[in-house]
């Protein structure tokens, strides 16, 4: 598979990449924060909550390699990077609404996913406009 050219970044892509790797970093730290439930036995499926953590490892390694990607100026980051921030303001209104609503976490989840999905949608502006003739 040929590996995408990459170009010189400006500002707002470098921006993009950091909120990106803040929320892989987040991951990896609610993967550690199940490891931890499951050692002490918090949890009434073992089985589930092995799974949890290894799709949780897995979504932060996604968005890691989203957070390089747009780093090194691939479009591919930076459109994987705006689909996370979009699943994250869906868990995000997901968290405000409903019988065991927490307002709270919903807008601590939210206000990075909009600020990250403004950015990276600035970012792949700036690329196609940097793309023109």
């Amino acid at each position: 598979m040929p590996q995408e050219p990459t170009r010189p970044q400006g500002v707002v892509a470098r921006v993009g990449a950091i909120i990106l790797a803040a929320e892989c970093v987040g991951l990896l730290v609610l993967a550690g924060v199940q490891v931890v439930d499951l050692a002490v036995g918090d949890v009434r499926d073992v089985v589930s909550g092995i799974a949890l953590i290894v799709l949780t490892v897995l979504g932060a390694a996604a968005v890691g390699a989203f957070a390089g990607a747009t780093w090194r100026g691939a479009s591919w980051g930076r459109s994987g990077g705006i689909v996370t921030q979009l699943m994250i303001l869906a868990i995000a209104l997901g968290a405000v609404s409903g019988a065991y609503a927490e307002p709270l976490i919903g807008i601590v989840l939210a206000v990075p996913a909009i600020a990250g999905f403004v950015v990276l949608v600035l970012a792949v502006r700036q690329a196609g406009a940097s793309h023109r003739p």
